[in-house]
């Protein structure tokens, strides 16, 4: 059997199991997350890194100076592993939630407090891969045209070059540049995540937990608000995360580690500072984490029913 049919046998079965339909539904709402959400993912990440005017200001400077391109710089590489990582996510979230809480049957929704556990076990796994996918990121977001005009053949192009060149000056090591404050940062915000999505859906459409039959719109509400409550939470930690991956040893290190640079950004620009670009972070989470599990839990009904999505006519 060659490589072509085995691959042709495996997707079949890997759907037709409720972890592939599980896993195939979480790709779909990461990539609808990352599409609508980026530009502003964009200018939360210059906010954080700069004293450089608010968000509006940032927007037109960027879009008369940069082009509009440049709201999406840095795209591929999310966008490139998100099918995964964000699939990954829901399935390790749907196999620790229930093991987090053995008591409820298989035809019953897993408790709050195992919803809770298995948001920050998640979070804790889900940082292997996604700190260095910010990491790459972060460093092509704060990339601006006319450093790249200046040193056009020093500046490493796109999401491999980018990630060529960490390897080739800092190692593996610097792959994982924030690896402990990304871990700090996820697991409780995930677990803050799907509690308020599990609480939140089910004040707006009382028994939707068990008959899966809640409208579009709670979806898109209870998962705004979910992504609102996580970025909450964690935010003053998200601050110091920028910081953290946006040096490199070319540029000359300037914090030696998590509370070095929580207390030199502190004392240079205030306690605000861990604050900066909250606003246009809220207004991200918001439109993407609806449309994450939107996108998710319309994806898991089409696949859990042979096509046929049911949910409530109400949009």
């Amino acid at each position: 059997m060659n490589e072509s049919e085995i691959i042709m046998d495996f997707w079949p079965e890997f759907i037709a199991s409720s972890w592939g339909r599980e896993f195939v539904a979480g790709g779909f709402g990461g990539i609808a997350g990352i599409i609508s959400g980026y530009p502003l993912d964009t200018l939360r990440i210059r906010l954080q890194q700069s004293n450089s005017g608010s968000a509006f200001s940032i927007l037109r400077r960027v879009m008369s100076s940069e082009g509009p391109a440049a709201l999406y710089r840095g795209m591929g590489a999310p966008l490139a592993s998100v099918t995964f990582q964000n699939a990954m996510v829901f399935q390790t979230y749907a196999i620790l939630s229930r093991a987090f809480d053995s008591s409820a049957s298989a035809n019953d929704p897993p408790s709050y407090k195992g919803v809770a556990l298995g948001g920050v076990g998640t979070g804790a796994i889900q940082s292997i891969i996604l700190s260095p996918i910010e990491l790459i990121k972060i460093r092509l977001q704060l990339q601006n045209r006319s450093h790249a005009n200046l040193q056009e053949a020093a500046v490493p192009k796109g999401p491999l070059g980018v990630a060529k060149s960490i390897l080739k000056t800092e190692g593996l090591k610097g792959m994982y540049r924030g690896f402990v404050i990304t871990v700090l940062r996820d697991a409780p915000a995930y677990g803050v995540y799907f509690w308020t999505y599990e609480y939140m859906r089910e004040q707006f459409h009382p028994g939707c937990r068990k008959n899966g039959q809640e409208s579009v719109r709670t979806m898109l509400t209870a998962g705004g608000l979910s992504g609102v409550a996580s970025w909450l939470c964690c935010y003053p930690l998200d601050v110091v995360k920028t910081r953290l991956q946006a040096q490199s040893p070319s540029s000359q290190l300037k914090y030696r580690g998590i509370l070095d640079c929580f207390g030199r950004s502190v004392k240079e620009d205030g306690y605000c500072v861990l604050w900066r670009g909250l606003g246009t972070a809220v207004a991200r989470a918001f439109v993407v984490n609806g449309a994450v599990f939107a996108s998710y839990e319309t994806a898991l009904r089409f696949l859990f029913n042979n096509g046929n999505i049911q949910t409530e006519n109400t949009i």
